[in-house]
């Protein structure tokens, strides 16, 4: 399933997410005794590739100096013992800013994926295309620039996650999270315009509108 945000984004708006309210059960890859020199966090037991981190995701790091306390973007995975990570950049495509040098360091990747994944599929069927609409033609690959519903898909990640933060914890604090970004989700929602290639040659030939949902041929 394709997602439209990763961890990274989530990250941008929501770094506590990744620290102290991480979800036990999303961690992929957790260790002791990391080192960081520059772009360069090496971890000599690990096994990023089986763990199947990636870029886009954020790690977690905690040195025991106390220089590092914090969550940073995952730019590459280059072995399964060593990721170039940054601290979060204003440009995507811009290069990797380096974090503090450390060593001796504790090490935690976790993901929102799961949810991305669902917040997807939920997205698809609000707009009437595959997967969330099995009997479409049309799908997520037709869409010429899926970036649009980027930021719809950052708010329902964390809404869902802070819902469910506040069913464990009983805190009427996240309940409040939660709801915020449910509204700040729903007028990203409304406001997404989808280009949309039906015939396959480059060109927009149907649109649809987040509020409405309608179609709209060009």
């Amino acid at each position: 399933m394709v997602t439209f945000s990763n961890d990274v984004d989530i990250l941008r708006y929501e770094p506590i997410l990744f620290g102290e309210l991480h979800l036990p059960g999303q961690v992929l890859a957790a260790g002791t005794s990391g080192t960081l020199a520059s772009t360069t966090f090496t971890a000599s037991n690990a096994d990023f590739v089986s763990a199947q981190v990636s870029a886009g995701g954020a790690i977690y790091l905690q040195s025991s100096d106390g220089i590092l306390d914090g969550a940073y973007e995952i730019v590459s995975v280059d072995s399964t013992t060593q990721l170039t990570i940054s601290v979060i950049k204003a440009d995507s495509d811009g290069e990797p800013i380096a974090p503090p040098a450390a060593t001796d360091i504790i090490y935690r990747i976790s993901t929102f994926n799961p949810q991305a994944n669902e917040v997807a599929f939920q997205l698809t069927e609000h707009f009437g295309i595959r997967p969330g609409n099995p009997a479409s033609s049309i799908e997520i690959q037709d869409i010429m620039d899926i970036d649009v519903l980027k930021r719809a898909s950052v708010f329902a990640v964390i809404s869902s996650v802070y819902a469910m933060l506040a069913n464990k914890a009983d805190d009427e604090n996240f309940w409040k999270k939660s709801q915020h970004y449910q509204k700040l989700f729903e007028k990203a929602k409304q406001r997404t315009r989808l280009s949309i290639d039906a015939g396959n040659d480059g060109i927009a030939d149907v649109t649809r509108i987040g509020g409405s949902t309608r179609l709209v041929r060009d």
